[in-house]
Formats: structure tokens, sequence, C-alpha cells
């Protein structure tokens, strides 16, 4: 009764990892690279990355292109670490996220998926494939909630009526596979080590799986039409315009919804990326085993819900701002409500949470 939304199937990884540099401006270990790739030899590609990394450990183009190439190995677990790390070490950029959600589906956790689109989204909401993505994702989990309606009440006519709509809606399509015909804008990776990572994710429809071309990683038992030749490059975005104290307040406050989004969608990882290097831990604890202890409180819950009432954001000064609200918290074993305010630090182009004060 499920529409045929493999969960390989929900998007495409394509990679351009000339960007807008010269290829000149390149290593000759990640030119190589991307020539061994584009042959099909990627376990040759993966050896001359881990070279180049090993004297740029912390170079955001050659940690993009490594996880490409594991996911290219059908090893989705360490290419789901390489972007998670990505993002906790380039926040501000959207393409990581979006890669995540593409692994997360490809495993059917289409919870994580839904939160690493979001976070994709947020940090640059013009980014048309995530937001392409992320309807797909909630077609997949509609589908799933109308199947299981079915499952319980045979009869339900409106149930089985919207499932076939969603049927319909992926089996009829015929289209090419949808890899982004133009450059997608992004971020600049703020005080960066290294240059920021290559175009990601370019997704497909759902029913339309990508064909092996050397641009691209998906997994399909179906040939579909070559990835056109010139897939597109993420070009730096223009300046950003002059923020105003609205503006500022309402990117302190998409800051703490999201953080609130990770936490309600159990994305431990997401969820962590939004607390300051610096964080002062509630109880002076070190932050490691702060985050062990938080790590088994935002995963363990099957079903978590956090939010935030009445939220007011206090502009300290250019780099700091308070927000204070109602935190409402629900899981299957257990809810509060509580007073909270969040002390915020400016990090890049990120708003990042300091410290924690609950009560008053």
């Amino acid at each position: 009764m499920t529409p045929k939304l493999a969960a390989g199937r929900l998007a495409a990884i394509a990679i351009c990892l000339l960007l807008a540099t010269p290829v000149t401006a390149l290593s000759d270990d990640l030119q190589a690279a991307q020539q061994l790739l584009k042959q099909g030899q990627v376990d040759r590609a993966l050896e001359r990355v881990d070279q180049y990394l090993k004297n740029k450990p912390k170079d955001a183009r050659g940690r993009f292109l490594r996880g490409i190439l594991l996911t290219e190995q059908n090893k989705p677990q360490e290419a789901i670490k390489v972007f998670t790390d990505l993002t906790q070490d380039y926040p501000e950029l959207p393409e990581p996220y979006n890669n995540l959600a593409v692994l997360h589906a490809s495993q059917g956790h289409y919870d994580k998926a839904r939160g690493a689109l979001e976070m994709a989204i947020r940090t640059h909401p013009s980014y048309a494939t995530a937001h392409e993505n992320l309807g797909d994702i909630y077609a997949k989990m509609a589908s799933q909630a109308y199947d299981k309606a079915l499952q319980l009440d045979k009869a339900n006519q409106g149930a089985q009526t919207k499932l076939n709509l969603i049927k319909d809606l992926f089996s009829n399509n015929q289209r090419p596979p949808k890899v982004a015909a133009r450059s997608e804008p992004a971020t600049k990776v703020a005080s960066a080590p290294a240059p920021a990572p290559a175009t990601a994710a370019a997704p497909v429809k759902p029913a339309a799986p990508v064909a092996a071309a050397p641009a691209a990683t998906v997994a399909s038992k179906e040939p579909a039409k070559a990835v056109p030749a010139k897939p597109a490059a993420m070009e730096p975005a223009a300046e950003p315009a002059k923020t105003t104290p609205a503006t500022e307040e309402s990117t302190v406050l998409k800051s703490v919804e999201g953080w609130a989004a990770a936490w309600s969608g159990n994305d431990v990882e997401g969820y962590l990326a939004r607390y300051a290097p610096n964080f002062k831990t509630p109880d002076g604890e070190s932050r490691k085993a702060w985050e062990t202890e938080r790590r088994a409180r935002v995963a363990k819950p099957r079903k978590i819900e956090v939010k935030v009432e009445a939220p007011k954001v206090t502009i300290k000064d250019a780099n700091t701002a308070s927000v204070s609200f109602r935190q409402h918290y629900r899981s299957n074993s257990f809810q509060a409500s509580v007073s909270k305010t969040l002390i915020l630090i400016k990090s890049g182009n990120q708003w990042l949470i300091q410290q924690e004060l609950v009560g008053g």
C-alpha cells in the first residue's frame, strides 16, 4: 500500500568539487581524486584524499569529498560522521546538512532527515534543493501514516484516497532527474581554515533514480537519464545586507527554534551543535561529561516534543543576546514546563548557546 519511495532513491548526492575556484588552485591530490572518481576508481580516490587530509586535516573541501567517496563505497555511518563533523565546524553551510538528510533517508530515518533539512533551510532559506528534499520527506512520512491508518481500518476511504494521490504523484512523474540546473547560493565559511565544500546533494525526485554517472551517488536498480554535463557549482553568496535590531532578533529567535527542533527530532548532533565551545555547563562538569549525559537523554526517549512559548529576545550587544521563554517538554515517559533563559553569543553567522538558566 506504500508508494514507491525507496529510501535510497529519495535524493542523490551530486558532486562538483571545482566550485568557483580555478582548477589550478586545487591541490594535486584533490584533482587526482576527482579524476579517479570520474573513472570509477573510488578506492584509489579515497587513498588520495586521505593522503591530502594528513597534511590538511581541517580542509573542508577534502573532508567533503571524503564523505562523498564513503557514500559511494556504501559506508553510510562513516559518511554520516564526516558530514556531521562538517556541520559542527561549518554550521553556516547548508550542503553538509542536506547530505546528512540524504543518508538518514536512505536508512529510513525520516525524522532525522527532516531535522537535517530544516537545519539546512534555517542556515540558508533560499537553498532550493533542501526545500524539495523536505517535501519528499514529508510525502514519505505521510504515506506511512496513511498506510498505518488503512492497516487499522481497511474501510477508511479517506486514507485510501490520500495514499493513492501520493502514489500517483511519484509513480507518474516521468521527468528526468532534477539535478540543480543553476548554481545554488551558499554561505561563506566564516574564518575557516579551508575553502568551503562543494555543492552537495543535488537531489532528484523519488521516482527518478539517478544513473550511475561519475558525479552522482545513489542506490538504484532502475536506469535513468544521465546527470547534466554541468552540475551546479556552489558560488559564494552575495555580501549580506546590513543587519538591523529587528532582523538580528529574528536571527536569534530562529537559532533557538532550531535548537528546539533538533531536540524534538532526537537529532543529537544537531542539538549539540547549537552550543558554543565555551558553553557553561549547568553543574560545572566537564564539557565531555555534559555531552555524554545529553546524548543519552536526547536520543533515548522514543518521542520528544519541545515547545518554546512566548519568547522574548534581548540584544545585549553586537555579539551577545538572551532569550527568555516558557519551555514545554513532553516525552513518552515525562513532561514538564519551566521558565528558561538562554544566553547566546555570535559565532560567524550563527548564534550559539553559551549558558542555560532555569527558573526566574
